[in-house]
């Protein structure tokens, strides 16, 4: 019989290299300067519209550019860094600042002649109407046809 000894701080030790492997892995895909941040987004169904809020604190309407399509949302800009000589130098900074740039698909086509924005308190809102062919419509079911068709003669006979 083939005795194995359990060992294991070896395998914590494994586990702790790979978590620092799979860290280090992250920290390398955030540095790149491609992303460096992505506002959060929040798209609600509201009936006959969509509609869509990024935060973006501290940007300009400016600075902000927005595209739509029927089928998606273009979001990009940039947070400027704001260097001014009156104030002396940070210690720690955790805001993001550069370009960003977010695509987001939407679940239904929209008409993107029809869209309405607006700009508050950093908080950038989108109504987007919906296409009249995508809008939730109510159908009516006739059941009574239904069991009609249940109650057909030919069918009894066929079950018999």
């Amino acid at each position: 019989m083939l005795m194995r000894y359990w060992q294991p701080f070896t395998e914590i030790e494994t586990i702790r290299q790979q978590l620092d492997k799979v860290f280090d892995q992250r920290a390398a895909t955030r540095n790149n300067s491609e992303a460096t941040w992505m506002p959060a987004l929040e798209l609600a169904d509201a009936g006959d519209n969509f509609v869509l809020k990024a935060q973006l604190p501290g940007i300009d309407p400016k600075d902000i550019d927005v595209q739509v399509t029927p089928e998606a949302i273009s979001i990009s800009g940039e947070r400027r860094y704001e260097n001014t000589n009156e104030k002396p130098g940070y210690v720690r900074s955790e805001f993001r600042y550069g370009k960003f740039h977010r695509v987001l698909p939407l679940p239904a086509p929209i008409q993107n002649d029809s869209v309405q924005a607006e700009c508050k308190d950093g908080i950038l809102t989108l109504t987007l109407p919906k296409v009249t062919e995508a809008r939730n419509k109510v159908v009516k079911i006739n059941l009574a046809e239904i069991a009609g068709a249940s109650t057909n003669p030919a069918l009894e006979q066929a079950n018999q």
